[in-house]
């Protein structure tokens, strides 16, 4: 048997739903939201990520859809006194040093009954040069839909998108997410990064 899980509080349904609702009544950011599919875990994009900001949004989102969700975080995050924080909040630390076998802990935990959205950033380290192609990998390796989340501050709106089944026919599947993506500027425009898989048609 593997090492339990830490166990860390995170605050009620109903509390975090309120804390959003009121964020969005205050924010000068619309809101505008499809609803996602609740019966089944899937993949949450967040895009273009320009700023850290965009966590901020990200919670929000959540909180007002009641909508359970994980993030990838790196694990550093997770050490000391904000380690809790981090879990509570949805995080799951990884280690970039040994990535391997991120994909299969993913999925068991999946088949082990747990049903979240996993909240991820293509863009990574947001330095312009594609799109990393582990939520595609993810969610064709677990069969997971995908909802596209989006930031645009041209119109000051985000939320979330139409949710998708890529296919694995990778081009036409990022025709599809680009064509969503192509009038969403990110909160800092300027850092916005193109949808395109730095590995596309490999992935």
């Amino acid at each position: 048997m593997g090492a339990a899980r830490p166990v860390a509080y995170a605050p009620p349904v109903s509390l975090r739903r309120n804390l959003a609702r009121g964020y969005w009544r205050l924010s000068r950011w619309t809101l505008v939201t499809e609803r996602v599919p609740r019966d089944r875990p899937g993949i949450l994009i967040g895009a273009p990520h320009t700023s850290n900001w965009d966590f901020v949004l990200m919670l929000a989102i959540g909180g007002e859809g009641e909508l359970p969700f994980r993030w990838l975080g790196k694990h550093t995050l997770f050490k000391g006194p904000f380690g809790p924080l981090m879990r509570a909040l949805g995080g799951i630390p990884v280690d970039r040093r040994d990535p391997a076998g991120l994909v299969d802990q993913l999925i068991a935990r999946i088949a082990e009954g747990e049903s979240f959205y996993l909240v991820v950033t293509p863009e990574g380290t947001r330095n312009g040069d594609g799109w990393k192609s582990g939520f595609y990998r993810i969610a064709r390796a677990a069969d997971l839909p995908v909802t596209l989340g989006f930031v645009d501050r041209t119109t000051m709106t985000t939320g979330l998108g139409p949710t998708i089944q890529l296919t694995g026919d990778v081009p036409a599947d990022m025709d599809v997410i680009r064509a969503f993506y192509a009038d969403k500027a990110g909160l800092v425009p300027s850092r916005r990064t193109e949808p395109r898989l730095r590995e596309e048609g490999v992935a």
